[in-house]
């Protein structure tokens, strides 16, 4: 069947192009879809214009809204192993990580679901004025333009698509080119769920072609964006002319800050999970490991021994520890970035280079990559490898690791190990990042925005900062009983 999804009708793309969708993990093919051109976005951005200018849908009362959020989190439930065997065939992740996913996704919705419930009233103020009814009121953005990553697709797409038709918004979603299939079959839950024609709209394709025009038409009113910082910079360029809006998650450059303190097993167990889950590909990855001096040699080399024992496999091998990279371009970007880092002078303790197994070969396997003695002016400490690279700084005291961390251009998340409740109050409220881990990394709940500062991005996910990205604020004032104020004469 076609897969692009515009004004409540599946379609081919206008020009008739595909796509082979391959997993990472071993080659195969695992399906050939649409591939849409500027042709296709314009008319998705058409039906989403037209399902919010006409549609019924902004004007659906709120409870209405959310009871729709909650009917797709059931479905989720419903489709969960399939959602998280056809996420895990797109990305080469393992299905454990992949069905773990889709229970955070089925909570996005109903989260969501709640918190547009609860606004439902609007806010009241008080003028001070018995005659006055003055009312705050949140409606929607209008045409919203998604653009998802790889790593965690469905995940991505649901902390955009849920907010936005929660506040009563239309959108056109354009996933990664290369991980389409769950933005598929959420198009068809959206469906079934009882979203009206035109809400949602779904086309597949490259960046430069399928979702550039969202940056740039004038009939889109909000754009979301999570993926490198790169290409964040060129949507905020283009939506400047139309003074759109914009909400930007750009990556991170994680510093884990271990203090000599810490419970050993419990922060090396950490680090190895802050980096090595799904094979650092992952935006909040602990990339930048900062040990305290005393600590550094022990902690090091105890988590070099347990790095070397992390077992590479495909999403279905249940011995597998870790699954391969995206691709083979991305791979070799990987090797680049480790290349560049050991001739500016880091030392290389494990990994470094492709797998020698022969079961492995099929696909685009990198293994678990410890670089010591690293400086914050190395390439690898400033740049971001979306890959299972670690890289290991010293500090001698609280003073300086706060400032090595906080010396970079992103500013996305990071962890503090130690057991001085004070100590770690203090580095805490000193790190310029959007979250701060005391003592753990990695977990997340809907309730909590998430973003970054400085280059990470703009805006927020998640929490009730995540769902205001999707509206817009009414101030609406009702005077009950009006008379004449006599300010002119005559």
């Amino acid at each position: 069947m076609p897969e692009l999804f515009i004004g409540g009708q599946w379609t081919e793309a206008v020009d008739g192009r595909t796509r082979e969708i391959r997993c990472p993990a071993d080659g195969s093919l695992v399906a050939t879809v649409d591939e849409a051109g500027p042709k296709d976005t314009a008319a998705a951005i058409a039906a989403a214009r037209h399902a919010f200018d006409e549609g019924p849908w902004p004007r659906t009362p709120v409870a209405e809204r959310a009871a729709l959020l909650g009917r797709v989190a059931d479905l989720l439930v419903r489709d969960k192993d399939l959602l998280a065997g056809a996420e895990s065939l797109d990305t080469g992740k393992r299905l454990v990580e992949s069905a773990y996913d889709m229970d955070d996704i089925a909570n996005c919705f109903r989260y969501f679901g709640s918190l547009v419930a609860a606004q439902a009233a609007g806010r009241v103020v008080d003028t001070g004025n018995p005659v006055v009814d003055s009312r705050v009121v949140q409606e929607p953005v209008g045409v919203c333009g998604l653009i998802t990553p790889w790593n965690y697709p469905l995940l991505q797409t649901a902390w955009k698509v849920a907010p936005a038709i929660g506040a009563g918004n239309t959108f056109v979603l354009k996933p990664s080119e290369l991980t389409p299939h769950t933005a598929i079959h959420l198009m068809k839950l959206l469906q079934e769920a009882g979203l009206p024609d035109g809400v949602a709209n779904l086309v597949l394709g490259a960046g430069p072609e399928a979702g550039a025009p969202l940056s740039e038409h004038p009939d889109v009113d909000l754009v979301s964006f999570t993926g490198g910082l790169l290409t964040g910079r060129r949507i905020m360029a283009a939506a400047a002319p139309t003074v759109k809006k914009t909400a930007l998650e750009l990556g991170g450059k994680n510093p884990n800050i271990v203090f000599a303190d810490a419970d050993f097993d419990t922060a090396l167990d950490m680090a190895l999970a802050a980096i090595f889950l799904h094979s650092g590909q992952v935006c909040s990855a602990g990339s930048r490991l900062l040990v305290e001096d005393s600590l550094h040699d022990r902690f090091v080399d105890e988590l070099v021994r347990r790095a070397r024992l992390i077992k590479l496999g495909g999403p279905f091998d249940e011995n597998a520890e870790t699954g391969p990279l995206i691709s083979a371009a991305h791979r070799e970007k990987v090797e680049a970035y480790v290349a560049a880092g050991i001739a500016e002078g880091a030392v290389l303790r494990c990994g470094g280079e492709r797998p020698a197994d022969p079961a492995l070969q099929g696909g685009h396997y990198y293994p678990p990559t410890v670089l010591d003695g690293c400086r914050s002016d190395m390439s690898v400490v400033r740049d971001e490898s979306f890959g299972p690279v670690l890289t290991v700084e010293r500090f001698h005291d609280e003073a300086e690791a706060v400032a090595l961390a906080n010396d970079t251009v992103y500013g996305l998340a990071g962890a503090v190990w130690t057991t001085d409740e004070a100590r770690a109050a203090r580095v805490a409220a000193r790190l310029r990042l959007g979250t701060v881990w005391i003592n753990d990394f990695h977990p997340y709940v809907p309730q909590a925005e998430w973003g970054g500062f400085k280059q990470s991005g703009t805006g927020r996910e998640l929490g009730p900062a995540g769902l205001a990205e999707y509206q817009e604020t009414k101030h609406i004032w009702r005077n009950t009983a009006p008379e004449p104020q006599h300010w002119f004469a005559g």
